[in-house]
């Protein structure tokens, strides 16, 4: 088969090299460069690129640079300007795998090729001739939550040869092939950003406008923030206030207000119902579909019983899901509390058995809620 692979200069991505090498296949590598926002070359990428050679040079194989910078800003990082300036939390990861790694990557060379493998942690099942994204052997390292916005398209072109794998064991094959990045450090951070900060890239785009942080049972004055986009609902550390832990629990972004509450195990940083709009059902909607999708039920034909993640976590949480009638909003009607419900983030959709990954919709507002709109009092 012939596989085009997408390698970062990471061990996965080389492991995935390696294990499909020794299944026979014939391989392309490819590595995805994307610049700085403000055009310059990314000197992480330098460093990525010579470890990715290293790694084709090791097995004699193609490999080739190619460039989505102007795709990658155009889409995934205006994307995510445009979601906090409107005080919103975006996911650039989910978007950059949908639009880049996936989509023009695609469009323009993957298509060329009967597979693209890539390192994600995931799987995929076939059910009655049907492909599903399911998830990943290590719970911990699983991604299929930066891949629920994917096409059915999309996946069915796809390889994650390390779905069956625990990272330990990505570790293990690395260190005995003696692969030359086979102790390099996982990466962190927002898809293609590498060393980039993300506060320092937000600041360059859209400045600094200081405002009150709140407290909100008091309407008290408690510090001041450097803008609301700096800051999301849920988040805990980097607001500089003492006698914590504050959480941030509600964004008023017309008068640049940060709310936050005090303490572990305040109900103001927890909900039970998410409100979801924008749907996307990866390979069928099972409020609609005929096929048999294992664990799944339906207690009526406008409800389902599903597992889901509003983070990145290895923990899932079970839930009701509702179609609302005549409407293209779903809600969902957790069994237990949700911390940090983030208006902008996506809702990410499971079975209750958490092995298969349905799709996602982003969390809105409900409609007709009102801004909370206590009284600012200066601290004394």
């Amino acid at each position: 088969m012939r596989i085009a692979v997408l390698i970062s200069g990471g061990v996965d991505s080389a492991v995935v090299v390696h294990k499909l090498m020794s299944e026979g296949h014939e391989l392309h590598l490819f590595y995805i460069r994307i610049g700085m926002d403000d055009g310059r070359g990314d000197c992480s990428a330098e460093e990525d690129i010579e470890m990715c050679t290293l790694i084709a040079r090791r097995y004699n194989l193609p490999f080739r640079v190619v460039s989505l910078h102007e795709e990658y800003w155009d889409h995934v990082m205006s994307y995510a300007l445009r979601t906090v300036k409107d005080g919103l939390t975006p996911h650039p990861d989910m978007m950059c795998n949908k639009m880049i790694k996936f989509g023009y990557f695609e469009q323009r060379w993957g298509k060329e090729f009967d597979k693209t493998a890539t390192g994600h942690y995931a799987s995929i099942r076939e059910i009655d001739g049907r492909l599903f994204l399911a998830t990943a052997a290590d719970p911990v390292k699983d991604q299929t939550d930066f891949l629920a916005a994917i096409s059915y398209a999309q996946l069915s072109h796809l390889m994650f040869p390390l779905g069956e794998m625990p990272k330990s064991e990505v570790r293990r094959i690395a260190a005995e092939a003696s692969l030359p990045n086979a102790s390099r450090r996982d990466s962190q951070g927002i898809c293609f950003l590498g060393k980039i900060d993300y506060s320092d890239f937000l600041r360059r785009h859209l400045g600094e406008k200081p405002g009150p942080i709140v407290e909100i049972e008091t309407g008290r004055k408690i510090g001041e923030h450097k803008g609301y986009w700096f800051h999301t609902i849920g988040q805990r550390k980097g607001l500089g206030l003492s006698g914590g832990p504050w959480y941030v629990v509600r964004k008023n972004v017309r008068d640049n207000v940060i709310y936050v509450s005090n303490g572990y195990n305040t109900k103001m940083q927890y909900g039970r119902i998410l409100h979801l709009s924008e749907m996307h059902w990866i390979s069928a909607n099972p409020f609609e579909c005929d096929t048999i999708i294992p664990g799944l039920t339906r207690p009526d034909n406008d409800s389902v019983r599903i597992a889901f993640k509003n983070r990145h976590s290895p923990e899932f949480t079970s839930a009701t899901m509702i179609r609302k009638p005549d409407s293209e909003e779903y809600v969902i009607q957790s069994d237990s509390d949700v911390q940090g419900i983030a208006p902008g983030q996506y809702a990410v959709v499971y079975t209750p058995d958490h092995s298969l990954c349905l799709g996602s919709g982003m969390i809105i507002q409900p409609q007709g809620r009102r801004r909370h709109r206590k009284p600012l009092r200066e601290n004394q």
